[in-house]
């Protein structure tokens, strides 16, 4: 290239009168957009800020690099990614998920936590009764790893740094990938369903713990009359819409971490308890097959989608990593992965003893419907504290009811995004209320429906899978691109197909053990 000429040396030349001078736009910082950080859409004119250059400016024979505008070089591309955001939705800041910004590495980790325990561990060891020793560790083991590879991935997929682009909604990334009928196809259902049977799997444990709490507080010889089944699941479901008033994601950092404390604390009272007791006398650890080979087949698929069903909660971490603030200097991938691992670690050393202890303390005798806490209740009220029994009880509660938000989070952003796309503004106090209060009692009806969680366990854990386990492989391989035929590209291929042909197995299982199950359910009459 030629010399570059100074621009000082020249003395400036006048424009005519009659020519404005235009001045220059100012470049915004470099920073990581969603479709829209406030209430206002991106660069309008209240955002263009008049340059403070000199109005004297390079005569025309000048060189052509000065007349250039500065924010035109690879230092300026955050402004041209921020160009192509003004064809994004500015009304992606009146959504519960994306409203508010200043989230950190410790509300990533109360968010991962409290979504990433709770009661699906207390059925593993259902999931050992079928596998055995050997079997169920190995399977566990292998989810877990493969579980904490597919979420490292997301998030590190979740800003686009070529566009700038925040996917703040697992949809989102999803139609960016795949394109946005098959992103409804493939991804709409899983997710819906995965918030929507986890909550209702919520409100049935919630429910049901009330009324033991109740049982346990007031002792044996109390002559109260109890609520029915029915009316503590509708006292669980008004408790949990109540709460659900809070705003959006980040408001609810507190909940998740009172959830995660009480989750920590329950599991391990239950399997330290469980362990320090006696083995109960006559127990075993062989298998429980059927007597057919398909029944068998079958039950070992159920057995594996319900250790799937333990590691749901992949369907938002792009949710919480849309609450962190980020800039290409400080990505939100740091903070998230650092509380996320927080978080996994403290899941691993709640999950693997309580799986493991408590399949040792109670073998085969640990009932399908309920798992551990059933076990718990039924083997050690005898010899516990009645402190301890109620106290366990409560944490159970509260849990619930902290994990209800978050998995709700999801679907009243759908909600209230069908409300804003089209009336262009956002919902008003009172239709938030209405909206969620519809949706809380609505899981009340499904949870007075189904009899048991051991029965859709396996069910939800096939249909949530390909979400936690394969559409992430799909997904790296799409944007990041690795080299065709290295270890990337076998390991995300791998790991993908598999992913796939366990959700459709573990699907066909988890029907097939209702089926032959029906007569023995007692549907619209919860226990």
């Amino acid at each position: 290239m030629g010399e570059v000429v100074d621009a000082k040396s020249i003395p400036g030349t006048p424009r005519p009168a009659s020519v404005a001078p235009t001045p220059p736009i100012s470049a915004p910082p470099s920073q990581f957009h969603s479709p829209s950080l406030s209430r206002s859409p991106l660069l309008t004119p209240d955002h263009i800020v008049p340059s403070k250059t000199p109005k004297n400016s390079t005569p025309r024979n000048a060189t052509p690099r000065i007349r250039t505008p500065r924010f035109i070089t690879p230092i300026g591309s955050p402004i041209r990614r921020a160009l192509k955001l003004t064809r994004l939705d500015p009304e992606d800041a009146w959504l519960p998920i994306t409203e508010s910004r200043n989230g950190n590495a410790w509300y990533a980790a109360f968010h991962c936590l409290c979504s990433g325990i709770g009661f699906q561990a207390l059925v593993l060891p259902v999931a050992f009764t079928v596998l055995g020793w050997a079997w169920g560790i190995i399977a566990l083991t292998v989810a877990f790893a493969w579980q904490l590879y597919t979420l490292y991935l997301l998030v590190q997929l979740h800003e686009n740094t070529e566009t700038g682009v925040r996917y703040s909604r697992y949809l989102q990334i999803m139609s960016a990938n795949f394109g946005e009928k098959k992103a409804k196809w493939l991804g709409l259902f899983p997710i819906l369903y995965l918030s929507i049977g986890t909550c209702v799997a919520l409100n049935i444990i919630g429910g049901s713990t009330s009324k033991l709490f109740f049982q346990t507080v007031c002792g044996q010889s109390c002559t109260v009359k109890t609520l029915t089944p029915v009316e503590w699941y509708l006292v669980f479901a008004s408790a949990a819409v109540l709460l659900s008033q809070l705003p959006n994601l980040n408001s609810i950092a507190g909940v998740s971490l009172i959830g995660s404390i009480t989750a920590v604390m329950y599991c391990t009272i239950m399997w330290m308890v469980s362990v320090n007791k006696d083995r109960l006398p006559g127990i075993s650890y062989k298998p429980v097959r059927g007597p057919k080979e398909v029944d068998r087949l079958f039950e070992v698929l159920n057995a594996l989608g319900i250790v799937a069903f333990a590691f749901r909660g992949h369907n938002l971490i792009l949710e919480i990593q849309a609450t962190m603030p980020s800039s290409e200097k400080h990505p939100s991938r740091v903070p998230m992965w650092r509380g996320a691992k927080a978080a996994y670690t403290v899941i691993a050393a709640c999950i693997f003893p309580l799986a493991i202890g408590g399949f040792w303390a109670y073998g085969q005798r640990i009932p399908k419907n309920g798992g551990l806490q059933s076990a718990f209740y039924a083997y050690r009220r005898g010899d516990t504290s009645q402190f301890i029994m109620g106290l366990v009880s409560l944490l159970i509660i509260v849990n619930a009811l902290s994990s209800f938000q978050i998995y709700a989070m999801p679907m009243f952003d759908e909600l209230e995004s069908i409300f804003t796309k089209r009336m262009k503004r956002p919902c008003q106090w009172w239709l938030r209320v209405i909206l969620r209060a519809f949706f809380g009692y609505g899981v009340f009806f499904l949870a007075v429906a189904i009899p048991s969680i051991g029965s859709v366990g396996g069910l939800v854990g096939g249909i949530s899978l390909p979400v936690t386990l394969a559409y992430p492989c799909f997904m790296w391989l799409k944007m990041r691109k690795p080299k065709k035929y290295s270890k990337m590209w076998y390991l995300n291929w791998g790991l993908g197909i598999i992913g796939l042909i366990l959700s459709v197995s573990l699907m066909a299982a988890g029907v097939y053990v209702i089926k032959e199950n029906d007569s023995k359910f007692q549907w619209f009459k919860p226990k």
